[in-house]
């Protein structure tokens, strides 16, 4: 299979071609000539910067990590919710059920009304809603707000064409069949409600029906959307029926209740929750133990999308959550196209024997968006070519993605061979965005289940002889540490210290990453893999990632102490002098993305006031600059900045202050003088006008 051009994702293989695995197979004509025609991988500044632009929403890249597993459920609560329909398939429904019921129903900000005087006149009701938005509830307070009682529950598994058979002879007035099931072959139609809307009148009845979003109905049956009240509103009601309007307002005013009501709680979770405060209010749990109760009932929506039979959600939506955990705010058509990806991988777990399909359509944005309580919003996208506006998807609970990515992994194992082979798949995809969301997937995996996801996924990456899994590894393991996976410093340096030459390279990297939490032991354990590579006969791709990760952490956080412990050690062998200087230089070509042009570390140097960093990059640069082997590479450097200073004043005062302490002796001035008089601008034109002021400079030496 060719390697797909940059910004493509790789083309697929027929079905009868893949492999379950995440590394294709060999060329025909052997390994080696496969890995002469593999591209060079993705330099270790790209690698960072891909990571910031691209990391889901609960991660951050820099910072220090201290162990703690964000969104960690700690104790034993735990919500029980019912599922959605009645809650006995047919029979009366206790009339005490109903006044309690009524209590703390909320009409405010809804149809209801409406829906009441629909219902009086016409004695039937089809009512459509989400799963979980009191869709029942409302059917039971209709009935009960016109006198219709006691309420007959009809069990949900009747055909429609059966249904007057089930309302009796007029014994009770009221009549709720919860979640009908329609199906393309067993519509619901017009005529079933005429006869059931006759047969009502005579008896002096009614009947409310609620379904699903879109239930297979007659073009002339007329349904009406329930949109259930505000989560504030639901919660003030219980609030104030449980612990008085006093109380209620302060529980209201709490910071964890402002986190809660804008996830958008299904109104089942929220009278869970008035539980929950009510045993805050009673000085039975802090607000810590609120909030843990918060997340416990994302906990318990993930568990029952995945415990659902397909008949009621398809093994391709399943497929689409996952994706949507992975790309969690991202671009809504690339997680459709990427699950789709996934529900093949999933139907071959399911049925290895049956041929993959997957519908080209029948999938509707909103209620798929709405199933997974999620939301769609325009949002600009970053990509190669700068930015781009696109419609994004994401989980309106920020917290949902990590708690369903961990439960598949764990509640699921059966679903790892496809999650492992598409992750595989998306790791090699032509879109950074892709690679950086299949590596903060398996982050969270690695979160949740470290030892298998090492040995299913980081592992054989990192031993690939595919270069994009490789940077994949790199990538994952440092978002496992971000994400509060434990030991990955340990496995880092084990790595790093070890013979494994493609091990060894990704450790490498990742010093590189996250060494500025560190950057004393980080250096350190990069000294001593060069001393390794000093003088032995190699292809020379791990000494350069060496030097690469010298050059992220003198770019770090920690600038300041990484450059205190590169000048200490300086002089302490050849090997360390040429990891020091060539990481130092390739710090030196790196320029802010915002301007373009201005050299990241002559900015710093112009910043810091007789401090390290101010003696330290000059001495650095003269080290350079006297050294036979570095000579070129270092004028070049130099280049660079006299270019920036001709566009940039504050880069030219910084550069200007700076050269003079180039200078020791007659051959240096010689050197610099020379760079200056024949320097051409960046299209070979003119030699750019900062030089003239810049050698007035020299000039007072």
């Amino acid at each position: 299979m060719s390697t797909p051009e940059p910004g493509e994702p790789p083309a697929q293989k027929p079905a009868a071609e893949e492999k379950d695995t995440a590394e294709p197979s060999e060329d025909r004509e052997g390994g080696a000539k496969a890995e002469e025609q593999e591209p060079a991988p993705q330099a270790a500044w790209d690698t960072r910067q891909t990571l910031r632009r691209h990391l889901p929403r609960t991660l951050s890249f820099d910072g220090v990590n201290h162990g703690v597993v964000a969104d960690q459920i700690v104790g034993d609560v735990y919500y029980q919710f019912g599922r959605s329909g009645p809650t006995q398939s047919s029979g009366e429904i206790p009339g005490e059920e109903l006044d309690a019921r009524a209590l703390t129903f909320v009409t405010e900000g809804t149809s209801f009304e409406t829906l009441r005087e629909r219902l009086e006149k016409e004695q039937v009701l089809v009512l459509t809603g989400a799963p979980f938005t009191g869709r029942r509830t409302a059917a039971l307070m209709l009935l009960h707000r016109l006198g219709a009682t006691p309420v007959h529950a009809v069990d949900r598994t009747v055909r429609p064409g059966e249904l007057l058979e089930r309302l009796g002879k007029g014994k009770v007035p009221g009549h709720a069949l919860c979640d009908l099931r329609t199906t393309p072959t067993d519509p619901l139609r017009e005529t079933h409600l005429l006869a059931i809307r006759n047969h009502l009148r005579k008896h002096g009845g009614f009947l409310v029906i609620t379904t699903g979003l879109r239930p297979w109905v007659e073009d002339d049956v007329r349904t009406w959307p329930w949109n259930p009240p505000t989560a504030a509103a639901i919660l003030r009601s219980h609030l104030d029926r449980a612990v008085g309007p006093g109380p209620a307002h302060r529980l209201m005013a709490l910071e964890a209740v402002s986190e809660f009501l804008p996830r958008g709680p299904q109104p089942r979770e929220v009278v869970a929750y008035c539980m929950e405060l009510r045993r805050y209010a009673l000085g039975e749990m802090d607000e810590d133990a609120l909030r843990r109760a918060s997340l416990a009932s994302v906990v318990q929506q993930v568990r029952e999308w995945f415990e659902t039979d397909e008949a009621d959600l398809h093994l391709r939506e399943k497929a689409f959550l996952i994706a949507l955990a992975a790309f969690d705010v991202g671009p809504y058509a690339l997680i459709a196209e990427l699950s789709d990806l996934l529900f093949a991988f999933l139907q071959r777990t399911a049925n290895s024997e049956a041929p993959k399909t997957v519908p080209v359509f029948g999938t509707h944005i909103g209620d798929r968006i709405e199933r997974a309580r999620a939301r769609t919003d325009p949002g600009v996208e970053p990509t190669e070519w700068g930015p781009v506006r696109q419609l994004k998807a994401a989980f309106q609970d920020d917290r949902t993605a990590r708690v369903l990515l961990g439960e598949v992994w764990t509640g699921h194992p059966s679903a790892r061979p496809a999650l492992v082979t598409w992750l595989g798949r998306l790791a090699e995809d032509g879109r950074p965005f892709v690679r950086t969301r299949a590596a903060a997937t398996v982050a969270s995996l690695a979160g949740t289940d470290l030892p298998s996801a090492m040995a299913l996924v980081i592992e054989p990456w990192a031993r690939s002889r595919k270069t994009a899994l490789r940077v994949g590894a790199v990538a994952a393991l440092a978002l496992s540490h971000r994400a509060g996976a434990p030991n990955i410093l340990r496995i880092t340096d084990d790595w790093t210290a070890g013979s494994d030459p493609r091990l060894g390279w990704v450790g490498v990297r990742v010093q590189g990453l996250l060494g500025h939490e560190r950057p004393e032991a980080a250096l350190a354990a990069l000294r001593v893999q060069a001393r390794k590579q000093y003088g032995t006969e190699t292809d020379g791709t791990l000494a350069a990632e060496l030097a690469q990760s010298v050059e992220l952490l003198l770019l770090s956080p920690a600038a300041t102490r990484v450059l205190d412990e590169v000048l200490r050690t300086l002089d302490d062998h050849r090997s360390v002098f040429e990891l020091s200087v060539r990481g130092f230089l390739g710090a030196c070509r790196h320029t802010d993305e915002d301007t373009g042009s201005r050299p990241l570390v002559l900015d710093r140097y112009a910043s810091d006031d007789n401090g390290s960093v101010s003696t330290g990059i000059p001495r650095l640069l003269r080290s350079a600059l006297g050294d036979r082997d570095f000579t070129h590479e270092a004028l070049l450097v130099l280049t660079g900045w006299i270019r920036a200073a001709d566009a940039h004043p504050a880069t030219e005062w910084a550069l200007a202050a700076l050269l003079p302490r180039l200078i020791t002796d007659g051959t240096e001035h010689r050197r610099i003088e020379h760079l200056l008089h024949t320097i051409r601008g960046d299209d070979g034109g003119p030699r750019p006008a900062v030089t003239e002021r810049l050698l007035t400079v020299l000039s007072r030496l």
